[in-house]
């Protein structure tokens, strides 16, 4: 009896999307609070602007006395993310989580570093719509990966059948 050989997940590309995502949120949100600080709104095209916000609560401004609460559940996520990885080595997994993971990373990183006190610091926000609530690259990562991630487990449910 042989046996097929698991494939090991590719924990690179898992780590370079991840990082990736964590340097063009960084980045773009420094040069938010730079450009934009001072209230000043960069039309882009349609109703695509860039006008700074803050968020300290959650997706949409909701809960916004629970920073603290929402930083850990996030760490508790990315914790998860990277056991989860192991146990499934697809490439799309691996790059759905790497979305995940950076966007994650990306916004306690302003909850750590951008506020007076552990976890209290506000997640800053810069692309506007106009239509929709104002948000960032490490948003667009969480969205993104998530939306493949489920998108592969229908593949694989549907190859499974």
């Amino acid at each position: 009896m042989s046996t097929v050989p698991l494939k090991r997940p590719n924990t690179k590309l898992f780590a370079m999307v991840a990082a990736i995502v964590v340097v063009a949120d960084q980045v773009t949100k420094h040069w938010a609070t730079s450009s934009l600080n001072d209230g000043h709104v960069v039309h882009v095209i349609w109703t695509l602007q860039f006008s700074l916000a803050f968020n300290s609560g959650m997706a949409f401004s909701q809960g916004t006395n629970f920073g603290p609460v929402i930083g850990i559940l996030a760490m508790g996520a990315l914790v998860a993310l990277a056991f989860a990885l192991g146990k499934s080595p697809s490439t799309l997994t691996g790059v759905s989580m790497g979305l995940v993971l950076g966007g994650a990373v990306g916004n306690v990183l302003d909850r750590l570093l951008r506020g007076e006190g552990w976890l209290r610091g506000s997640v800053v926000d810069f692309i506007d719509l106009q239509w929709f609530p104002v948000f960032n690259v490490a948003d667009m990562g969480v969205t993104i990966g998530g939306a493949l991630l489920v998108l592969g487990a229908l593949i694989q449910k549907e190859v499974m059948s």
